[in-house]
């Protein structure tokens, strides 16, 4: 399934299905139903199979270019990203930065973006007044379905609800002056996550999906998770041996070549758009720029 959080017609958001180009209202198959991504993620695999059962019935549909796609799960608790986890990005930064200054691959470097950051795959991307280094990474992010700790990696995969599609906006600037990163991944509109939330059982192989992003036309990132350092069922036994992951925490996984802050000299730009492309399962969502 294919799990969206939308507004229509001026009312408030609502869970929904996507199918083919229109949106089930999930209120309208079965009262019963969560009527939010966070509430259906705590019901677990029974909300999940109810949900399925239920859309044998037609319910409400409204066209999926009537509605505005808000973020999958617009408030999670956890918000977290991965560094460094594509060598050839890892390169790049090599060849225009100090080398002394590259972190490790032999650790999983995370870091934590607000949640607060976070908002639809078409909503706005502000660059800030005090930074004209606005940077992108695509990123896979993963949807954590199971309240879990000290997961070992052979059951990792468990874990996870689904794939969602991240934009790791950076201010590089300000990235550079924390220790942890988190000020320049942190502020308000840098974290568009969309279209929808993509069920684990979708993706044949979430390790094996092409991830791009686009300048205008110009195709600024072409990597693979297969270029993955960390892999999946690494990274969410890691970090579950310091904390407990929740339903609806994201956990982005990193990004490939072709940033802007890694050319010489850089180029940092506001419009672009970027898609995780595995099937048509996962489709492509847009960020546009504006000043604030």
């Amino acid at each position: 399934m294919k799990l969206a959080t939308y507004r229509h017609a001026g009312n408030g958001e609502r869970l929904g299905v996507i199918d083919n180009n229109e949106v089930v209202d999930v209120s309208s198959l079965d009262s019963r139903l969560p009527t939010s991504m966070t509430d259906l993620l705590r019901a677990g695999k029974g909300g999940m199979n109810a949900l399925r059962s239920a859309l044998n019935g037609m319910g409400h549909r409204v066209p999926l270019a009537d509605v505005t796609l808000s973020a999958p799960v617009p408030r999670p608790i956890k918000f977290l990203g991965l560094g460094a986890n594509y060598g050839r990005h890892l390169a790049e930064f090599a060849k225009s930065h100090a080398p002394e200054r590259m972190p490790s691959t032999k650790v999983q470097h995370w870091f934590n973006k607000q949640v607060g950051c976070i908002i639809g795959p078409h909503d706005a991307i502000h660059l800030p007044h005090c930074s004209t280094q606005l940077d992108f990474e695509a990123e896979l992010g993963l949807v954590i379905g199971t309240r879990c700790r000290h997961v070992p990696p052979e059951r990792a995969f468990e874990m996870i609800a689904g794939y969602v599609v991240c934009n790791d906006v950076s201010v590089r600037d300000w990235q550079a002056i924390s220790p942890t990163g988190m000020m320049g991944k942190s502020f308000d509109t840098h974290g568009p996550v969309g279209p929808w939330l993509t069920t684990a059982d979708e993706i044949e192989d979430p390790q094996s999906l092409r991830v791009r992003t686009w300048i205008d036309a110009d195709l600024r990132q072409d990597g693979n998770t297969r270029e993955f350092i960390h892999k999946i069922p690494q990274m969410i036994s890691f970090l579950t041996t310091a904390f407990t992951l929740e339903p609806g925490d994201i956990l982005s996984t990193g990004s490939p070549a072709g940033v802007g802050s890694a050319e010489v000299p850089p180029r940092y730009r506001t419009p672009y758009f970027a898609h995780i492309w595995e099937g048509g399962y996962v489709r492509a969502f847009e960020g546009a720029g504006s000043a604030q």
